[in-house]
């Protein structure tokens, strides 16, 4: 199965850029997508093709908004917020109900369209897209501190339902893999300028300890560094501004966290990064990964 994640950074947008025309290139089984940033009445009809969409919109016009696509229509789903939309290949998008998952500290991020998760029906496999806050760099921006309150909460909570769905996971026999815009990187290899962005929001210590933590050879594989090794990058995050893109001073702020089961069936992991400025669909680029299941 080919595997891919996607912060499309507006869904609009990125479809006048080439969506499309990559991902349906790409043979990609699974896509999970993030800040779709588009009211539901909004979606243009074309937009994911031949794909059955299971998308979590939000409350916020123009904000977050996380997908996944799937090959047939999933067997269960769960999301922060209730209800969720589907819409089958050809067909108009349906307010489908979806089992609510029950964390009080992610409580307060239910209308924001933040994490979606589902069984596949033609895999034992559950998949989740997850677009987590941004987050501030308090206490170096001092008015920053609720947005930082908000990142701490989130990620409190978030670690909790990481444990929960991937026990549940395999108590059905299904492996477990969460993919998305984690708005962190984790050690000094995924970032540039590492040293220029200590106090940096998605840099600070506590951020990288918190992404540590949930990670383990009995917990969840990073898969993207378990098979690149200790290398710089790849990244998948770069600013619009300046030649950031161009001289690849990047973040790796987008993964695939595996259950360690499905981990070991990775075979290969890229970032399909644009070949020029000019060709680039977003300010992320996919991050896609082959498993050999069957």
């Amino acid at each position: 199965m080919r595997i891919g994640t996607h912060n499309v950074n507006g869904i609009r947008a990125t479809l006048r850029r080439g969506f499309r025309e990559f991902w349906d290139a790409s043979g990609a089984d699974v896509i999970a997508l993030q800040e779709v940033r588009c009211r539901v009445g909004d979606l243009p009809p074309e937009a994911f093709g031949d794909y059955h969409v299971t998308l979590d919109a939000g409350l916020l016009a123009g904000r977050n908004g996380v997908a996944l696509l799937t090959r047939t229509p999933p067997a269960r789903i769960r999301t922060l917020g209730e209800p969720v939309t589907t819409i089958e290949p050809g067909s108009i998008p349906l307010a489908t109900e979806a089992e609510r998952i029950v964390n009080r500290d992610l409580a307060a991020f239910a209308g924001e369209g933040r994490y979606v998760e589902v069984d596949l029906a033609d895999a034992p496999l559950r998949v989740a897209s997850l677009y987590l806050p941004k987050g501030a760099a308090w206490p170096y921006e001092p008015d920053a501190k609720d947005k930082y309150d908000r990142k701490m909460r989130f990620m409190r909570g978030f670690a909790r339902q990481l444990t929960a769905s991937r026990r549940e996971a395999a108590a059905e026999g299904r492996e477990f893999l969460v993919m998305g815009d984690f708005n962190i990187a984790h050690t000094k290899l995924d970032l540039k300028n590492w040293r220029s962005n200590q106090k940096s929001e998605g840099f600070l210590p506590e951020e990288r300890e918190w992404l540590g933590a949930q990670l383990g050879p009995r917990t969840l594989v990073d898969v993207m560094r378990a098979l690149h090794g200790e290398v710089e990058g790849p990244y998948s995050w770069w600013s619009w501004r300046g030649q950031a893109f161009v001289n690849d001073s990047g973040w790796r702020i987008d993964y695939h966290l595996a259950s360690p089961g499905l981990a070991k069936l990775a075979t290969r992991a890229f970032v399909a990064r644009e070949e020029s400025y000019e060709a680039r669909m977003s300010d992320h680029a996919p991050v896609i990964v082959d498993y050999d299941i069957s």
